[in-house]
């Protein structure tokens, strides 16, 4: 008995974490879109995203797309080395770079080291699923300051 208490506890927890995270993304947007009116850091955040990714090469299946997400300039900054050193041992391999911030992406939006360069969608399930579907990647690497 115990153990189905847990469990429909622990579901109970998921579902309401779910709820309230859908919830706070879209009072975050709202409140974004209110910031963007005098913000404009807050208008380029939401001008990027209508931007989801036009990839500017030919998808190909045999071909390696590494996703490397830098959430503003000091991670992209941090993970610069290890985006060098991939195009030094993969030359072939497609270097997406995508931001969360616009302090990231405007500062580094024309970086040679990366071939398809975009800001972040906003968090969702038919986001998420465009994403991965559009990019394809071979490897997500997540650049997070320590």
């Amino acid at each position: 008995m115990n153990t189905i208490k847990k469990l429909l506890l622990d579901l109970l927890k998921k579902i309401l974490g779910i709820i309230l995270y859908t919830i706070f993304l879209r009072f975050y947007t709202i409140g974004i879109q209110v910031t963007s009116l005098w913000n404009p850091k807050a208008k380029l955040w939401l001008e990027g995203r209508k931007k989801f990714p036009a990839l500017p090469f030919e998808k190909d299946t045999a071909q390696q797309n590494i996703w490397i997400h830098c959430a503003s300039l000091g991670e992209f900054e941090q993970g610069r080395p290890v985006i060098e050193n991939i195009k030094i041992h993969y030359p072939s391999a497609k270097i997406i770079l995508s931001f969360f911030s616009p302090s990231g992406y405007e500062i580094q939006k024309n970086y040679s080291g990366a071939d398809a360069i975009f800001y972040l969608p906003m968090d969702n399930k038919k986001n998420a699923a465009n994403m991965v579907k559009a990019i394809n990647p071979s490897l997500i690497l997540w650049v997070k300051r320590s």
